[in-house]
């Protein structure tokens, strides 16, 4: 697995023997012949004029950052099979173009993953795509979280070859297909045609500053999370009527770590990912970020999800209340 992860705030100064690190996505020497021109670099530092920041700010972003890095979290297959199987079941393929040689072609299709987390697609043979992958099967798929809002947030490429599916699989596929979108009352139309990507190539990006990929053998060997199919429900509920709970347990996690909003985008076995605002310690600018809220055991179904939440918060109104 290969990944690029950094938990931070919004930019901030690091001392000198803690810089963040520059990660160099492709490198070349200048003696060596170019074919192409040089890719830019991922850098995650600030790029602006160093400014100190207040000492207890900097012990509570250091305690931060410590925090996250120890939270447990899914694998990134794991992540990333749960992303496509619990997604709205819409996303966007890229084709080449027959019509206009050279350029992609880009269509928003609908799909549902088959047991192995491959999509299956059933388009009519009028689609442009469907002529595209019909002359070239290589394609891509990238399906976003079903929660996805904007860049803080989850999305997947898959690449592969999209190729007509055979007669004995097409009951299977029928059901799976179904399933994710019960009301596909076309699917049995005579010009509609069978479709499945075999994947050969995975790039995901969760986040800022948190992207990697995983191989197609562990993508199929990954299973979704269970959790995450109801998670946004129990997310939903506490953001409406239980944020305050939700600040407290972030506190008694992370103490110093004051926030003034917090709703939960996400919740799965071990925990839940949680959208932030604050203001810093001699600040006046806010901040919104994104954390990890671990859990303080595995959660194995909805009843127990409930039970570990208020086993959190129980703790946050002792610790609380122990502080005052």
């Amino acid at each position: 697995v290969m990944s690029l992860q950094v938990a931070a705030f919004a930019p901030v100064v690091v001392p000198q023997h803690k810089q963040p690190m520059t990660t160099r996505l492709h490198a070349e020497k200048d003696d060596e012949p170019k074919k192409s021109p040089k890719a830019p670099t991922h850098d995650v530092r600030n790029a602006g004029p160093a400014m100190e920041i207040d000492p207890e700010e900097a012990k509570i972003q250091a305690a931060f950052a410590e925090h996250q890095q120890e939270a447990p979290k899914l694998g990134w297959a794991t992540d990333i099979r749960t992303l496509v199987e619990y997604n709205h079941g819409f996303a966007v393929m890229s084709t080449n173009s027959k019509s206009d040689p050279g350029f992609p072609g880009g269509s928003v299709v609908g799909f549902a993953p088959d047991a192995e987390g491959r999509p299956l697609f059933v388009f009519s043979g009028m689609s442009t795509h469907t002529q595209d992958i019909l002359a070239d099967p290589k394609c891509s798929l990238t399906v976003a979280s079903k929660e996805f809002k904007g860049a803080a947030d989850g999305r997947v490429n898959l690449m592969g070859t999209c190729t007509k599916l055979p007669r004995e699989d097409l009951e299977a596929a029928k059901a799976a297909y179904q399933k994710k979108h019960p009301g596909a009352f076309w699917i049995n139309f005579g010009d509609f045609n069978w479709f499945r990507m075999d994947i050969e190539k995975i790039r995901f990006v969760g986040g800022f500053a948190r992207a990697g990929s995983v191989t197609p053998e562990e993508y199929k060997e990954a299973s979704p999370d269970p959790i995450s199919e109801f998670g946004m429900h129990i997310a939903n509920h506490m953001n409406e009527d239980h944020m305050a709970s939700t600040i407290a347990m972030i506190s008694t996690a992370i103490p110093g770590l004051d926030v003034t909003e917090a709703i939960i985008t996400s919740v799965d076995s071990l925990g839940m990912y949680v959208k932030v605002k604050r203001t810093p310690r001699a600040s006046d600018q806010p901040q919104q970020f994104k954390l990890r809220l671990p859990f303080p055991r595995p959660a194995l179904d909805r009843k127990d999800v409930k039970m570990v939440i208020m086993e959190m918060t129980n703790a946050a109104a002792a610790s609380s209340a122990s502080t005052e």
